[in-house]
C-alpha cells in the first residue's frame, strides 16, 4: 500500500507543524498539558475537513490553535472569577543555576519564564495578539479574523500588550543583582548572622508563610531576621531555583522529600518580600526540579 495518499500526506504536514503548533499553545496558555489538548483538538478538526479547501496549511492551522486557545482562556478567566476565593497560583518552580553574565541561554530561559507570568496578566486578546504577532509573525489581518476585529483593533491589541510585557522585562533585566542579593541573605541566614541579614532585608519587609495550619504573616527586618536565623536547619539538600520568575530556593529534608520552596522580591538591592510554603499538600501539588 503506497504512503502516498492525500490521508498520509495530511497526517506527515500535520506532523511537521506540530512543534511549532505546540509552541503556539504554549504561549497561549501556559501548561504544556493544555497545549497538547489543544494541538489534539486542531487534529481533530483537520481530519474532518476537506482538505483541498485549505490553500495555507500552515495558517489554518495557526489559526485553529489561535481560536482554541482563545476559548479556553475565556472559559478559565470565567472560572477563575468564580472560584478566587480558593485560587492559589500555580506556582512554577524551575532549577536555576546561576547563570554567569554570558550563559544566554539559561537567562533566555529565566525571561521565557518571566515572560509566560506576564502573559497571565494579559486580557485574552492581547494575549492572542502579542504571542501570535510578535513571537510567531502572524500578519495582523489573520488575527483580527480570528478576534472577529479590524486589523488595526488587532494591532492595538498587540502594542498594549507589548508595553505590559517590556515593562515586566526592564524588571527581569536586574535578575543576576536579585540573586547576589538572595546569596547573601543565605549566607547570613545560614552563619547566623543577624547584622547581615538586616543589611540585605527592606525594614517594611513582608514575609508570607504557606504552612499546614494556614498561611502566617511576619512583618519588618527584625522579626524577620530573627525567624531566619533560627530556621537554618532540617534541610539535607537546597537548590537555586526560580519561582514564577523570582530568585528562590528548595530544600529537600534527608529522605528527599520537599521541606519547603521559598521565593524573594528584591528592589533596590534589599529584599521586599519572602514568600515561604511548608505545607507539605502545597508542595506536593508544584512541579519541582530534582535535588541536585
Amino acid at each position: 500500500m503506497s504512503h502516498n495518499s492525500p490521508a498520509d500526506r495530511v497526517a506527515d504536514a500535520f506532523e511537521a507543524e506540530r512543534d511549532r503548533l505546540h509552541a503556539v499553545a504554549y504561549r497561549m496558555l501556559g501548561s504544556h498539558a493544555d497545549a497538547e489538548d489543544v494541538v489534539q483538538e486542531a487534529w481533530l478538526r483537520l481530519s474532518r475537513q476537506h482538505t483541498a479547501t485549505i490553500h495555507n496549511l500552515a495558517g489554518w492551522l495557526t489559526t485553529v490553535v489561535g481560536r482554541i486557545s482563545l476559548d479556553v482562556l475565556r472559559s478559565r478567566q470565567t472560572r477563575a472569577e468564580a472560584s478566587y476565593d480558593t485560587w492559589l497560583p500555580e506556582l512554577l518552580v524551575k532549577g536555576d543555576d546561576g547563570p554567569a553574565p554570558e550563559d544566554d541561554v539559561t537567562l533566555a530561559d529565566s525571561v521565557g519564564l518571566a515572560l509566560l507570568v506576564v502573559l497571565e496578566s494579559l486580557r485574552p486578546d492581547e494575549r492572542l495578539a502579542f504571542v501570535l504577532h510578535d513571537l510567531f509573525a502572524v500578519p495582523f489581518d489573520e488575527i483580527g479574523q480570528i478576534l472577529g476585529k479590524s486589523t488595526a483593533a488587532a494591532k492595538m491589541l498587540a502594542s498594549r500588550a507589548r508595553g505590559k510585557v517590556r515593562a515586566t522585562e526592564r524588571q527581569t533585566a536586574v535578575g543576576q543583582e536579585q540573586r547576589e542579593v538572595v546569596r547573601a541573605f543565605l549566607a547570613a541566614a545560614r552563619h547566623g548572622d543577624f547584622e547581615g541579614l538586616l543589611r540585605v532585608l527592606d525594614p517594611e519587609v513582608r514575609l508570607t508563610a504557606e504552612t499546614p495550619d494556614g498561611v502566617v504573616v511576619t512583618l519588618g527586618a527584625t522579626a524577620v531576621a530573627a525567624g531566619a536565623r533560627l530556621s537554618g536547619g532540617g534541610a539535607a539538600r537546597r537548590r537555586m531555583v526560580l519561582v514564577d520568575g523570582l530568585p528562590g530556593i528548595v530544600s529537600w529534608r534527608e529522605d528527599g522529600s520537599p521541606l519547603s520552596v521559598v521565593s524573594f522580591t528584591v528592589a533596590d538591592g534589599r529584599i521586599t518580600g519572602i514568600t515561604v510554603v511548608t505545607d507539605p499538600a502545597r508542595l506536593a501539588s508544584l512541579d519541582m526540579p530534582d535535588p541536585e
